[in-house]
């Protein structure tokens, strides 16, 4: 069970644990930012030509009876 507290002293552990968070920097912000955004465009890229290949191959079956 947990113990109770009263807001103040839990406000000032929160300020405490948030102190110990290590934020990246700008830098590494923006290097992320891009690799997610060059990894969106190759997995919607992938997934087109999946879905092309797909169609094409459908189309092919389909159309082998008329």
């Amino acid at each position: 069970m947990a113990s109770k507290t009263n807001p103040f002293t839990f406000l000032q552990q929160v300020r405490s644990e948030t102190a110990k968070v290590v934020w990246p920097s700008r830098r590494e912000t923006v290097i992320s930012t891009l690799m997610v955004m060059v990894m969106v465009v190759v997995a919607a890229l992938f997934f087109f030509a999946a879905d092309q290949l797909m169609s094409w191959g459908m189309n092919f079956i389909l159309n082998l009876g008329a």
